[in-house]
């Protein structure tokens, strides 16, 4: 089954960092938009916002502006991977992180969804 597993979450304190990793299993990145997602706590698949994102149509780097300034998204296709390093943590940080892939922009329908990796972030 074609899907992505992601890595490297846990606890950190605010102000703090962590580096996701996001790799691809069954499918090979290159040639996808590649995106991550946060899930905040007490909400479902469904509350899953796009916080980041890679375009494969033209390079172009998007993040919303919570995260501006402070996470930086980047891809090794040779590794079949995408990152997520995050700096200056907040606690609203805090939820489960996933990497989506599109085959459109960063604005088309993403799937190849994998379990997820947590991110907590204390006060």
């Amino acid at each position: 089954q074609a899907q992505f597993v992601e890595s490297g979450g846990g606890l950190a304190q605010s102000g703090g960092s962590l580096t996701l990793s996001c790799t691809a299993s069954g499918f090979t990145t290159e040639y996808y938009t590649i995106g991550w997602f946060h899930q905040a706590p007490e909400k479902g698949h469904d509350g899953r916002e796009g916080i980041s994102c890679i375009s494969n149509v033209d390079g172009t780097l998007y993040y919303v502006d919570s995260v501006k300034d402070r996470f930086t998204i980047s891809r090794d296709d040779a590794k079949n991977t995408v990152y997520l390093q995050m700096n200056s943590l907040k606690p609203e940080d805090t939820g489960v992180y996933y990497c989506g892939a599109s085959t459109d922009d960063c604005d088309g329908d993403f799937g190849y969804w994998g379990q997820g990796t947590q991110v907590t972030v204390s006060s």
